[in-house]
This record gives structure tokens, C-alpha cells and sequence, in this order.
């Protein structure tokens, strides 16, 4: 169990979190979950010519517009702020899906955001 624990912190320290399915395949397939994070490693968490803040803004936009977890979405949202990106930045291409994905969408994406950030609300009077 030491070696699995140890395998997810590392994970989760070069990912910047860690999800419950991955809690999950390092205690149960601990060999297949290896052999994904190195994949992913090749074309994310390793720095190649994108940097983390864009690669980070990609896989919002992707897991939004195929209708991913909102716990995945906001894993991503938090690396992002992490690395500098914006309340503002992250709306905007939440907003970018509307068109192509439609508005169902970008409502996932958009609660996800919601709960990262802390944001305005206009209230109506009530009568």
C-alpha cells in the first residue's frame, strides 16, 4: 500500500490533482494506471512547447464541450489558476462553446467556473 500511496502523491503533485478514479486504479490496477499517467505525461504534464497554462485551458474547453465530470472540469480550473490564468480568461472560452457545443454545454463548464470563482450576481427586486 506504501508503494501505491506513494505513486498517487507523486502523480497528484505532477498533475496538480488527483481525482477519484485514480484513487481507485492505483489500488486496484496500479500497473494500467502506470502505463496512462506516462502516456499523459508525453502530452501534458511535461513541458514540450505549450505551457501548462495553455495545455490547461485546452482541456477545459475539451472536457467541457464532451461533457466530462464537473469534479474533472474544475481539477483543470484550479491547475489553470494556479498557473495564471484569469476568472475572465476561463469565462471567455467557456463561452467560446456555445456556438459549436451548444448551451447545455457551456452550463457545465459555467457551474464548474462558478464554484472556482468567486462572482458577481445581479439580483432582482422582488415585488
Amino acid at each position: 500500500m506504501d508503494e501505491e500511496k506513494e505513486y498517487l502523491q507523486e502523480m497528484a503533485r505532477s498533475r496538480g490533482y488527483a481525482l477519484d478514479y485514480h484513487k481507485v486504479l492505483v489500488a486496484e490496477d496500479l500497473p494500467f494506471l502506470r502505463s496512462l499517467n506516462e502516456f499523459l505525461a508525453v502530452s501534458y504534464t511535461n513541458q514540450r512547447r505549450l505551457d501548462r497554462k495553455t495545455k490547461d485551458l485546452v482541456f477545459i474547453g475539451v472536457l467541457t464541450a464532451l461533457g466530462a465530470t464537473k469534479d474533472h472540469i474544475k481539477a483543470h480550473i484550479e491547475v489553470a489558476k494556479r498557473q495564471g490564468a484569469t476568472k475572465e480568461e476561463i469565462l471567455e472560452l467557456l463561452e467560446l462553446l456555445v456556438l459549436p457545443c451548444g448551451v447545455p454545454k457551456f452550463m457545465l463548464g459555467y457551474e464548474a467556473w462558478t464554484e472556482c470563482f468567486t462572482v458577481r450576481r445581479v439580483e432582482l427586486d422582488q415585488p
